[in-house]
C-alpha cells in the first residue's frame, strides 16, 4: 500500500506531500490542477517509464516546475548563489509491505520502509558544459542534455525494472489511439490466455505461413527482380519479415463484432479495457489508476463500469481521477483528495450517515460545490434566480462574472453545510423562517458554521416564513412606488394580494424579476443583502 508521496519540482507540483487512503482515493480538482500530473508521477516511481518508454529518453525542460525554473534563473541574473533545480518523486510503500526488498531509509524523510526514488539532477560528468551554456545568456530553459535520470528503491540500489511484485493496473478513457496495431490491453490479454508452449507453437506455424505466402505470392516479383539484378553480385529480393520484431504477437489486434478494437466506439473501449484488467490473473497488481472513468460513457454504461472498478478495488488501492458527481457520490466523497493549483486541500471527517446520503443521491451536484470559488447555497429555484438578479442590482456584475455559484439544495443545507465544513471551504447558506427564529436555525447548524467562513442568513420573522413573502413586504414596506413596480413585473393587478398572487406563482414571479429591465431594480429583503456583503467582503 502506497502511504505517502512526495513530490518536488515536477510539473504543477512545486512541493506536494500526498498521503493516499488504505483502499480509495478520489482525486478532483479544476482543469490544469494536477491531477493526472499526480497519478503519472506515482506511476513512473514504480514503473521507472512514461509512454511505455524509459524516463531518459521522455525528459525534456518541460517537466519541471516553471516557478522553480524563473526563480533558479532570477537568482542567476542577480548574482545569487544558487543550484538548478531538480526533480523528486518518492514512493513510500506500508513497513507491513511483502517483499521487503525495497526496504532502507534513503529517502527525503529517513523514513525506514520499501518504496520509490526518481530522481532527476544534473549529471556531474556535464558539469562543464552546463555552466558554460549558463555563462552565455541562455533562454530560461533548463539544458536537460546535462541531467540524468536516477531510479531506486530506499534501499539505495539502482533500479532497471519494475519489481514484479508490484504491479500497476492503469485504465485511461481520455484517449483512443485506433492506429496503434496493438496496446497494453490486447498484450494483457494474451499474456493471461496464452502459455509459453502455445505461444511458441504460434509462433512457428506463423513463420511457416509467411515463407508460404512469400514462395507463392512474391515469386514471381522476385523472378522480375533476378532478371532486373545487373551488375548486383548478390540477388536481390522481396520476402516477408521473419525478425522477432514482426512476431506474430505484434500484428494480433482485439476485434469487436468484426471492427478492430481501435474503430469501436470509445465507450465500448472503456467498458473492454475495465473488463480486461478484471480477467487479469495477475496478483501482483497491487495498485489501480483510472483516469475519468465517466468518460464516453452512457449513465447505464458508467454505472455497469464503476460496478466492475468496485470489484478492482478488492485488495488493491485505486485512485481515480473525475469530473463527474456521480463517480463521486457513488464511490463514497469520503475517500475525495481536492486538487488546487498544485495543493492538495485537507479534507476532514464526514459522519457515516452523510456519506451513505450522497452515495443515494447520485445526481447530487457535489463536484460543484467542492470546485466553487466562492459558493452560496439557497433552498430553491425562485431563490437562485432572485440572488442572482440581487447580486446583479447590488454590484452590477453577473454571479458568473464573479465566479460566485449559487446552488439550490431544497432543504438539504445541512449536508452542504457538512460538506463545506470537512473541505474548509467558504459558504453563505440562505433559507426561509418556516415559522421558526433565525436563531433557531443557526443553532441548528452551529457546528458547521463559523463567523466570517461559513455563515447562515435567515429571513425576517416578521416578513413571513417563505421568500414570497419576504420579496413582497419589504416592497411594500418601502413605499408605493416600489409596490407598483414589483405588481407591475410580476404581472399582478390592481386589487390583488401581492403576497398571495406571488406564493401561487412560485417560479414564474422570479424568472420576471429576474428578467425584467436593469432599470427596474425593487427592493431585496435584507438577509439577502447581508449575504451578499458577506461574499463580496474578500473579493
Amino acid at each position: 500500500m502506497i502511504e505517502r508521496v512526495i513530490i518536488k519540482n515536477y510539473r504543477v507540483f512545486k512541493e506536494l506531500d500526498f498521503r493516499p487512503n488504505e483502499s480509495m482515493n478520489i482525486i478532483v480538482g479544476d482543469n490544469e490542477a494536477g491531477k493526472s500530473t499526480l497519478m503519472e508521477a506515482i506511476s513512473m516511481a514504480i514503473n521507472g517509464r512514461l509512454h511505455g518508454r524509459p524516463l531518459a529518453e521522455e525528459l525534456n525542460p518541460y517537466w519541471f516546475n516553471i516557478d522553480s525554473v524563473k526563480a533558479y534563473f532570477k537568482a542567476r541574473q542577480d548574482n545569487k548563489e544558487t543550484v538548478p533545480p531538480s526533480i523528486l518523486i518518492e514512493v513510500y510503500l506500508s513497513k507491513t509491505d511483502d517483499p521487503q526488498t525495497l526496504r532502507g531509509k534513503i529517502n527525503s524523510q529517513t523514513v525506514d520502509c520499501p518504496g520509490f526514488t526518481i530522481e532527476i539532477s544534473p549529471d556531474s560528468e556535464y558539469s562543464s558544459e552546463f555552466e558554460e551554456y549558463m555563462k552565455n545568456d541562455p533562454p530560461p530553459i533548463l539544458p536537460t542534455e546535462y541531467y540524468k535520470v536516477t531510479w531506486r528503491g530506499f534501499h539505495d540500489k539502482p533500479l532497471y525494472r519494475r519489481p514484479k511484485d508490484f504491479g500497476v493496473l492503469q485504465l485511461d478513457s481520455k484517449t483512443s489511439q485506433p492506429s496503434r496495431q496493438i496496446d497494453i490491453y490486447s498484450r494483457q490479454l494474451l499474456k493471461e490466455l496464452i502459455d509459453n508452449k502455445e505461444s511458441a507453437t504460434i509462433s512457428v506455424q506463423y513463420r511457416q505461413q509467411r515463407h508460404q505466402l512469400t514462395s507463392e505470392i512474391l515469386d514471381t516479383v522476385n523472378q522480375k527482380m533476378k532478371k532486373r539484378g545487373g551488375a548486383l553480385s548478390n540477388t536481390l529480393s522481396l520476402q516477408l519479415d521473419q525478425s522477432s520484431l514482426s512476431s506474430w504477437d505484434k500484428v494480433v489486434v482485439p476485434h469487436i463484432e468484426q471492427l478492430p478494437f481501435g474503430y469501436v466506439s470509445q465507450g465500448q473501449q472503456v467498458l473492454i479495457k475495465t473488463a480486461l484488467a478484471l480477467t487479469a490473473e495477475d496478483s501482483n497488481a497491487r495498485f489501480v489508476f483510472v483516469e475519468e472513468p465517466e468518460n464516453h460513457l452512457s449513465h447505464t454504461s458508467l454505472l455497469h463500469s464503476l460496478d466492475r472498478i468496485e470489484q478492482l478495488a478488492e485488495g488493491r488501492q485505486v485512485f481515480i481521477t473525475t469530473h463527474s458527481s456521480y463517480v463521486l457520490n457513488r464511490m463514497g466523497i469520503d475517500n475525495l483528495h481536492l486538487l488546487h493549483h498544485g495543493i492538495m486541500a485537507n479534507f476532514g471527517e464526514l459522519t457515516e450517515d452523510t456519506v451513505a446520503y450522497f452515495k443515494k443521491q447520485s445526481g447530487y451536484d457535489t463536484l460543484r460545490m467542492v470546485l466553487a470559488r466562492r459558493l452560496v447555497i439557497v433552498e430553491g429555484p425562485s431563490d437562485e434566480m432572485i440572488f442572482k438578479r440581487a447580486y446583479f442590482d447590488q454590484t452590477g456584475h453577473t454571479t458568473d462574472h464573479d465566479q460566485i455559484d449559487v446552488i439550490a439544495q431544497g432543504t438539504r443545507n445541512r449536508r452542504g453545510l457538512e460538506l463545506c465544513a470537512a473541505l474548509d471551504r467558504s459558504v453563505a447558506v440562505l433559507r426561509d423562517t418556516d415559522d421558526q427564529t433565525p436563531e433557531y436555525w443557526r443553532e441548528k447548524a452551529r457546528q458547521w458554521l463559523e463567523p466570517g467562513k461559513r455563515e447562515m442568513f435567515v429571513g425576517d420573522p416578521d416578513f413571513g416564513e417563505t421568500l414570497e413573502p419576504q420579496v413582497a413586504n419589504a416592497n411594500i414596506k418601502a413605499g408605493h412606488d416600489y409596490e407598483v413596480m414589483l405588481r407591475r413585473i410580476v404581472d399582478c393587478t390592481k386589487g390583488k394580494s401581492l403576497n398571495e398572487f406571488m406564493t401561487g406563482d412560485k417560479t414564474g414571479w422570479a424568472w420576471r424579476v429576474a428578467s425584467a429591465a436593469e432599470s427596474d431594480k425593487i427592493k431585496y429583503p435584507t438577509y439577502i443583502i447581508d449575504a451578499i456583503d458577506f461574499v463580496t467582503r474578500e473579493m
